[in-house]
């Protein structure tokens, strides 16, 4: 049975509000996430925090609380989605490096690995649980500690670019790259940890556009039109 990591940019949940949760957006992909789920592959999901918090532009938090604030935002996003996917049918879980209380358990591979075979889909909340890592590299990490076989990446932007599209117009898209080229340029899919940490595990990512019109399933499905970043 296929197992995939999905991360979710938290600005991409917000759509056009920038900010906060847009639920006809999150809906969208938990529609998709179903008709995956329900033709057979396991689904893990990490979201970024940027919907709710991007501590490091300011210069009067210490850095360690900044992160500490941004796995928090994690964990909100994940609660809230997480509960728009169960109204459309799925069962799901919430995994955290962290004590959260009642909130969510404690992540282990055994855990999850029950989880995925129990047919739910496991959100991956709070990051490493370390500061100065940010969600890239723990939806890194998660995918190669759950040996998934791939990474989608669900941006504002619709694949990786060889400068920034939304300020050059001349920007060329790949179709596909290898992560040496994506580290040597500094593309800036993931961070340059998390980049680093898939050459060493060979976890390739595809990146596409969440915006995009049934995404997330196309990628599965043959009808890709992102960037594939091969190892």
């Amino acid at each position: 049975m296929p197992r995939i990591l999905l991360k979710l940019s938290g600005e991409a949940l917000a759509g056009a509000n920038k900010t906060g949760f847009d639920e006809p957006t999150v809906r969208k992909v938990a529609l998709q996430v179903k008709e995956l789920v329900e033709d057979g592959t396991e689904v893990g999901i990490v979201i970024g925090g940027g919907n709710f918090w991007r501590g490091r532009t300011s210069e009067n938090i210490d850095r360690t609380k900044a992160d500490q604030i941004g796995m928090l935002a994690t964990v909100m996003n994940c609660i809230y989605v997480s509960e728009i996917f169960r109204s459309v049918g799925m069962k799901t879980n919430i995994l955290t490096p962290f004590e959260c209380g009642t909130i969510t358990k404690l992540f282990s591979k055994d855990r999850a690995n029950k989880y995925f075979e129990k047919g739910m889909v496991v959100f991956f909340a709070g990051g490493t649980g370390h500061p100065y890592f940010s969600t890239d590299t723990g939806v890194v990490l998660r995918a190669i500690e759950v040996e998934a076989e791939v990474i989608l990446l669900a941006k504002a932007v619709d694949g990786v670019y060889d400068s920034d599209p939304r300020t050059n117009p001349d920007a060329r898209k790949y179709t596909q790259v290898s992560i040496d080229e994506v580290i040597e340029k500094n593309l800036q899919v993931v961070d340059m940890t998390a980049s680093i940490l898939a050459k060493e595990n060979k976890m390739p990512m595809w990146v596409f556009g969440l915006e995009e019109e049934n995404s997330i399933v196309n990628a599965l499905k043959g009808e890709f039109t992102g960037t594939r970043v091969l190892v």
